[in-house]
């Protein structure tokens, strides 16, 4: 069974920063690309950032561009998202989500997993 857990969400004050994490069990991970998904309320879902996980090859969106990085940990199974100077816009839940393959998609459709979610609340 895939699962991937997201973890280290939480409230942090504009122009802070925080360290997503996101576990995966149940796959090949570096037969995988990951990526993170973020939704606020009232929004539809946006693409955030993408990872192939054999290649490295990085993705991110025009909002987060040269302020969130995305890496992964390929002997703990991990991505991480690290999020900097965060804005009040960023306030969301953020999901991990995969797809088998080393290229990566825009299209969140493509991504066959999901996880729950952590939320990321940014104070002005």
């Amino acid at each position: 069974e895939v699962q991937l857990v997201e973890s280290g969400g939480g409230l942090v004050q504009a122009g802070g920063s925080l360290r997503l994490s996101c576990a995966a069990s149940g796959i090949t991970f570096d037969d995988y690309s990951i990526g993170w998904v973020r939704q606020a309320p009232g929004k539809e879902r946006e693409g955030v950032s993408w990872l192939s996980i054999s290649d490295g090859s990085a993705y991110y969106s025009v909002p987060v561009k040269g302020r969130f990085t995305i890496s992964s940990d390929i002997a703990k199974n991990t991505v991480y998202l690290q999020m900097n100077s965060l804005k009040p816009e960023d306030t969301a839940a953020y999901y991990c989500v995969a797809r088998w393959g080393r290229f990566t998609s825009p299209n969140l459709h493509d991504y066959n997993y999901w996880g729950q979610g952590t939320q990321v609340t940014v104070s002005s």
